[in-house]
């Protein structure tokens, strides 16, 4: 396509995209998915688990999909900081992916309407 759309639409979108494809190069270490906390019984009878009364033992997992199958894999607790940031940047990361692929779209879009004037 070498047909750039033109006017303050086009140009906002434009500079919408390359600000964000300047804010995110691609970082090695984003994490996808999501992190989240459950509480399981470990079976025990002598541990305080066995109380219903007490939620369990605290066990954070990491979701996500590989190849669309859905992994989970448990996150031990001194991890659980740094994976909570990791996943963060991934989300933020495509985030702004998905708004790029937007404005892509939507200059092609523009760019056909002015063209057919």
């Amino acid at each position: 396509m070498n047909h750039e759309p033109k006017g303050p639409l086009a140009a906002r979108l434009r500079q919408r995209k390359y600000e964000l494809l300047r804010r995110f190069p691609i970082p090695e270490d984003l994490l996808p998915g999501s992190l989240s906390l459950s509480h399981l019984r470990c079976g025990k009878p002598t541990c305080h688990c066995a109380n219903r009364k007490d939620p369990g033992h605290p066990v954070w997992s990491l979701t996500f999909m590989v190849k669309r199958q859905k992994q989970v894999q448990h996150i031990p607790h001194e991890w659980v900081e740094q994976v909570q940031r990791r996943v963060e940047a991934g989300r933020e990361f495509k985030d702004a992916v998905r708004e790029v692929l937007a404005a892509n779209a939507q200059l092609l879009v523009l760019a056909r309407k002015q063209r057919r004037r």
